[in-house]
């Protein structure tokens, strides 16, 4: 498939890094302060993994991806929380053999354009594949991802046609009390990458009860640095300010807030727990919320519906690895007919 050749140029081209692609990189920020550039290029390295002759065909191969039918015009209304999170559904729809017509977010108007760009510099055929319409009226099918609000309007707007929406969706981990100081460590890489604001990053984590929380806030000392951040910092004085006027009981190290809380989210800076007593009830609580989470860190063996990960590989999705469970690809095929 050309798209495959097209896609793998597009990810060498990320590996090199040039100085036109670290100018992009460092100039995002000018437009979304989250943006920084140390986040972009944590994104463009993903994508750079990802976008191989070998992980797309094993892709392509594993889904059955369709090879002739009539293209049909696919509205995409892209969410804009971290870096190009929009890119897979775009890649989907390419790979698909349909057009991409493209609402961007207005949080991420730089990055994905870029990319596109490039592709089609790469397979110039591309160009009549890619669209920025101001409306999605004429469009056949819909890929929308917003919060529960958005969704409603989403649903209001699209019904009639076939779509997916996405509304709020969020991460969570669960611990033993047999986590090494090393695998504490390394899940604040789910808490903290892309400053907590991914619906991947973990917003609240389950205890065994009397776990000794000290222990978690020590060994979270490493990512400090990210209250040097000025818009960070600013969200954790004020849930930290709510915290204090309204008496809640708390955790503070200086840069996470851990409050108790049964909520599956939390506001940046705050982490929320809940203890649990035993693993087969927490597992059916787990089940019972799967339209709400994301992805599970864990250690653990848990017999749960939901996608579960180690620790320090929420951010790490692969090609197969769909959001909200909704198998895109499959979708894509069924409008094809």
């Amino acid at each position: 498939m050309k798209i495959i050749a097209a896609l793998n140029g597009l990810g060498e081209y990320l590996n090199t890094k040039d100085e036109a692609l670290k100018a992009q990189i460092n100039s995002v920020s000018n437009y979304n302060a989250w943006f920084n550039s140390a986040n972009v290029t944590i994104a463009i390295d993903a994508w750079a993994k990802l976008l191989t002759s070998e992980n797309l065909t094993n892709w392509v191969n594993a889904e059955g991806v369709l090879a002739n039918h009539t293209p049909k015009k696919v509205g995409l209304v892209l969410a804009g929380n971290i870096p190009m999170v929009g890119f897979h559904d775009i890649l989907s729809v390419l790979i698909t053999g349909h057009e991409a017509h493209i609402k961007l977010s207005s949080q991420d108007q730089q990055l994905i354009p870029m990319l596109l760009e490039k592709l089609i510099s790469i397979a110039p055929e591309l160009k009549n594949k890619i669209f920025y319409p101001e409306r999605l009226n004429a469009v056949d099918a819909v890929i929308a991802t917003g919060s529960d609000n958005s969704a409603r309007y989403f649903e209001y707007y699209f019904g009639n046609k076939p779509h997916i929406i996405r509304k709020n969706r969020n991460s969570i981990a669960v611990l033993s009390s047999n986590e090494t100081p090393e695998e504490i460590n390394i899940l604040g890489k789910d808490i903290f990458q892309y400053f907590g604001l991914g619906c991947r990053n973990v917003s609240k984590i389950y205890l065994p009860k009397n776990y000794d929380l000290t222990y978690l806030l020590t060994h979270l000392e490493s990512y400090q640095p990210i209250a040097d951040f000025h818009k960070y910092h600013n969200n954790y004085d004020f849930q930290k300010s709510l915290l204090l006027v309204n008496g809640v009981k708390h955790l503070d190290n200086g840069f996470l807030l851990l409050k108790e809380s049964a909520a599956l989210q939390a506001a940046i800076s705050v982490l929320h727990y809940e203890f649990y007593e035993n693993l087969e009830a927490l597992t059916e609580k787990i089940n019972a919320d799967q339209e709400k989470i994301q992805c599970v860190a864990s250690h653990l063996n848990l017999a749960i519906n939901t996608q579960l990960v180690g620790f320090g590989e929420t951010q790490n999705p692969s090609l197969t690895d769909y959001a909200d469970g909704i198998n895109t690809i499959a979708f894509l095929k069924k409008i094809a007919n």
